[in-house]
């Protein structure tokens, strides 16, 4: 009877729900959802901050429904997974072109597609492959798109680590760090996971800052 019942739990899983997936799958599902998210297209819609931030906080404890994970396992299913995902979402890029996002019919996927290709375009490949990963949607599509564009295996490689470690670990053990000083920090979690989003868009919109105050200034001497 007990396992037809555990079945049904994980077939109810809500995959948009942090929550949802962590009581569900726990570290394996984390490693999952970012290889998804960061390496398949189809994987687009997936909640990768709010996941890894929820799956830090777990860590120490804090979470409802005695969901409880270990931190060492979570980081390292974390990191895998968001590196592995992003070297295989570029390695389908090379081999596929653009065939995978043209038989797409998601707008948000096309949009994101489009902002994947401006960030490469304004900022370079290294700048762009970091920046993209506190992106939701063109997190998922540049590394395609940086395959389909030939960027420098070397390059994309090397740069998607650096990025998808800061992304990864970053969000997990911010997590981790303000459950364990703020006691029921759970009761709190849909406004803190909000401000985790937006902050991490800090540093995509400093850059635009940058360029625009640069542009500027340009338009101005010349």
């Amino acid at each position: 009877m007990t396992a037809p019942v555990f079945a049904a739990s994980q077939l109810a899983v809500n995959v948009l729900s942090a929550q949802s997936l962590l009581a569900a799958f726990g570290v394996l599902g984390v490693g999952l959802v970012m290889f998804a998210e960061t390496g398949l297209l189809i994987g687009f819609f997936l909640p990768g901050d709010s996941l890894l931030f929820t799956a830090g906080l777990l860590c120490t404890g804090s979470g409802q429904h005695g969901v409880s994970l270990s931190l060492g396992p979570l980081l390292l299913a974390a990191a895998l997974g968001a590196l592995a995902g992003a070297q295989c979402g570029y390695l389908l890029g090379r081999k596929a072109g653009g065939a995978l996002l043209a038989r797409s019919r998601s707008v948000r996927l096309h949009e994101g597609a489009h902002r994947a290709e401006a960030l490469l375009e304004r900022y370079g490949h290294a700048k762009a492959i970091v920046l993209a990963r506190f992106v939701p949607v063109v997190r998922t599509v540049l590394n395609p798109v940086a395959g389909a564009l030939g960027v420098p295996a070397r390059t994309f490689t090397v740069w998607q680590v650096a990025g998808g470690l800061v992304w990864s670990l970053g969000l997990t053990l911010g997590g981790y760090a303000l459950g364990s000083s703020i006691p029921q920090v759970d009761r709190y979690l849909l406004p803190i996971v909000a401000l985790i989003v937006a902050v991490s868009l800090v540093p995509l919109a400093a850059e635009l800052y940058r360029s625009r105050r640069a542009a500027k200034t340009k338009e101005a001497r010349g």
